[in-house]
């Protein structure tokens, strides 16, 4: 009989050679060390929210900082429209799209915003930030190219990530310059699949991307567009139809992508394009096949925003007229900002404490802004994010300049 050598278990590592796989969350204390300090602006939770003023640890505050850019989260209009839906179909779906989680809600907003975009057809996606992923990999796969804006948002980033781990190649380029994408885009085989993708309007900045020279690059090169219009429609274009409008370029962008987050008062994602592009999503990503479909209170809630969008052009225009005061404001007052045409309006400190200390000044006297640090933007680019609403009055822009110039001639960072 022949006899098996008995394998011998692998020796148990020592303690000392051991990585804990934790040891990370226990390393990191930066947010603890903001807290203790007082400083900490994150996690605030918002206890009432009448879209430019909202309550917080029991106190009135001015709501610099909303992406709601049109006011609609309040609106009694929309609210409705939730209640009824939730009336009607329930609380959620129970399912994908793809299965048993299909409305009629969702049908008639696919169609509503395929047409108010210009386009051929729509799909909607559970949230904007998914969007991006059920979009970019199942489009961008092995031998294809994917080019990306070095400060595109991070769910453009997860998407290329994903399309990385399909064996898709992926190249970067400087932010918003066409200069560096005709480089890098040159360097590409010509005759394979290649997609640009940007920001319309970039989240941090509020600045715009230069689509005529970027579609120019496209065409030279062969590669289709993706926009994300997250931060724009609602807010520039003909009637707040979005980055492409902006420029009178609707027939030249490929895709565009947005979210209900923001202008449509809700949650949700959707991208809007050729049909046989979207029917090919709707039968090939995995964002959409296997996630939960968007709420029946969400789909009515945007159903209802767009509603009033296209009712009430006035508001883009409000909206648009109060974030130019504040980019005025801001520049008198001596403070520096980042141009732009759109409703966000970066204000530069330039020190992580800095930005910390003066977002703790402003909330005490009562505005809430967002206060971005490094590494979330570069080094001496740290700022207070404003961002305003088409429901904000002179009164709310006027305190909130008011309490800027106090606290930052308080603090050194203007005179």
């Amino acid at each position: 009989m022949t006899s098996h050598p008995v394998s011998q278990p692998s020796a148990v590592p020592q303690m000392k050679d051991t990585i804990d796989l934790f040891q990370k969350c226990w390393d990191f204390v930066r947010a603890d060390e903001v807290k203790a300090a007082g400083f900490y602006p994150y996690f605030r939770a918002i206890e009432e929210n009448e879209g430019p003023v909202v309550q917080i640890e029991g106190r009135k505050i001015i709501m610099a900082g909303s992406n709601n850019y049109l006011g609609l989260t309040a609106h009694p209009q929309v609210k409705e429209a939730a209640v009824q839906a939730v009336e009607k179909y329930g609380t959620g779906c129970s399912g994908s799209r793809y299965l048993t989680g299909t409305l009629d809600l969702h049908n008639d907003l696919e169609v509503r915003l395929a047409k108010f975009m210009g386009k051929e057809a729509c799909l909607l996606f559970s949230t904007g930030y998914q969007t991006a992923q059920g979009i970019i990999p199942t489009l961008v796969q092995r031998g294809e190219y994917l080019i990306t804006d070095k400060d595109n948002h991070a769910c453009i980033v997860a998407g290329y990530m994903m399309a990385k781990g399909m064996f898709a190649d992926f190249v970067r380029y400087k932010h918003n310059d066409m200069s560096d994408l005709e480089r890098v885009i040159a360097r590409l085989p010509f005759h394979v699949g290649k997609l640009i993708v940007t920001d319309g309007v970039f989240s941090t900045t509020g600045e715009i991307v230069n689509l005529p020279a970027l579609v120019a690059i496209a065409k030279k090169y062969n590669a289709r567009i993706l926009v994300d219009d997250a931060h724009a429609v609602g807010v520039i274009g003909k009637g707040g139809r979005g980055t492409a409008s902006h420029f009178g370029l609707e027939d030249q962008v490929d895709l565009t992508m947005g979210t209900f987050s923001k202008t449509f008062a809700s949650l949700g994602g959707f991208v809007v394009g050729d049909e046989r592009v979207i029917n090919y999503l709707k039968h090939h990503s995995p964002a959409l096949i296997f996630s939960a479909s968007p709420t029946p209170a969400s789909v009515a809630a945007a159903l209802a925003a767009l509603d009033i969008l296209e009712k009430e052009p006035e508001r883009i225009h409000k909206l648009i007229h109060n974030a130019d005061k504040m980019r005025s404001g801001f520049r008198q007052l001596g403070f520096k900002i980042i141009e732009g045409q759109s409703a966000v309006v970066p204000v530069i400190v330039g020190d992580d404490m800095i930005a910390f200390q003066f977002w703790r000044a402003l909330f005490d006297a009562g505005v809430f802004v967002n206060a971005f640090i490094s590494p979330g933007v570069p080094p001496g680019m740290q700022m207070m994010r404003t961002s305003y609403m088409a429901a904000h009055e002179d009164q709310h822009l006027d305190r909130i300049l008011e309490l800027f110039a106090r606290e930052g001639r308080a603090l050194g960072i203007i005179s």
